[in-house]
């Protein structure tokens, strides 16, 4: 069985690349959505990994399984419907950033319901992953992920959840009761500083750990993109700097910290030694463009922590 499991919805991804000489744009094909992109990067990192959610019985669904399959992620837990497709989005690129333009009304993953959690699977994890976007997608969904927090903590297996706010999926009050009473029964909260100020309407990274602490979830993970992250327990708190790199496309870096934290502590290393692992991990994955394409693999990471800067 697994060592982590992540549980959500996967996404086709078509991510829009520079001009060409005829100033036609084009689209790469790819493989997303939050928390099968950190089932890879955890992957990707060494660490026993497996994946939980429906799919279509469609194109995007066979290529969802053969990369799962590539990247030695387990698919024991995926459901397949032949009643509803696999999602899609559409990443474009400006000087303001990155923006998602998603399809995923009714897709399988949507119809995810509490009775299609995999218990005795979770039961035997070290770690369960979930994230906003697992339970945003719809209300069964909703259902199952507070489900699958049940069975997490009346086995003692770990709860990971990373707030990955989007309020076009829900309303913003229902996405903060939903969220907070989430992480308040997780052990590691992973909020972006973005998705935390929304969230919260607190500023200073150190209010919103306090915030998140008082909450009662024992590791808080604010990450703070170029920034780094600031690591927070009732112990006290480190702030870990961000890595320079030649970023050109941040889509998906904040799954790749996650999956990349998550894995370092399944192999038993201290949260703070995860967390500048996940931080160059990040870092390293906005230097190509796409979701999984970029996540980097465990020695890259490490020969990077070795490096300067």
């Amino acid at each position: 069985m697994p060592d982590i499991l992540c549980l959500g919805e996967p996404m086709l991804e078509l991510n829009q690349q520079p001009p060409g000489p005829d100033g036609r744009v084009l689209y790469l094909e790819g493989q997303g959505g939050d928390t099968s992109n950190a089932a890879i990067a955890a992957a990707r990192s060494g660490a026993s990994t497996g994946y939980v959610t429906a799919i279509g019985q469609d194109r995007p669904g066979d290529a969802f399984m053969a990369l799962w399959a590539r990247e030695g992620v387990d698919t024991a837990t995926v459901l397949r419907r032949a009643e509803a497709p696999t999602g899609m989005y559409i990443v474009t690129h400006d000087a303001r950033g990155h923006d998602f333009t998603f399809y995923r009304s009714g897709s399988a993953a949507s119809r995810y319901r509490p009775e299609d959690v995999p218990e005795d699977a979770i039961r035997a994890a070290k770690l369960l992953h979930l994230s906003g976007i697992s339970q945003a997608i719809s209300d069964s969904a909703c259902d199952a992920g507070f489900h699958a927090i049940a069975v997490a903590r009346a086995a003692g297996v770990r709860v990971s959840y990373d707030t990955n706010l989007r309020l076009r999926l829900w309303p913003a009050a229902r996405a903060a009761a939903v969220i907070h009473a989430a992480i308040a029964q997780a052990d590691i909260a992973l909020p972006s500083l973005d998705d935390a100020r929304a969230l919260t309407g607190l500023e200073s990274p150190e209010a919103i750990a306090d915030f998140y602490l008082r909450l009662g979830c024992p590791l808080v993970v604010l990450k703070l993109g170029a920034a780094g992250v600031l690591l927070a327990s009732p112990e006290g708190r480190l702030a870990i700097p961000g890595r320079q790199v030649a970023a050109v496309d941040a889509t998906g870096a904040g799954d790749t910290f996650a999956g990349a934290f998550l894995a370092r502590l399944a192999a038993g290393a201290e949260p703070a030694e995860a967390a500048r692992y996940a931080n160059a991990a990040a870092a390293l994955s906005t230097t190509g463009y796409g979701a999984v394409a970029p996540i980097p693999r465990r020695a890259a990471v490490e020969a990077f922590l070795a490096g300067p800067g």
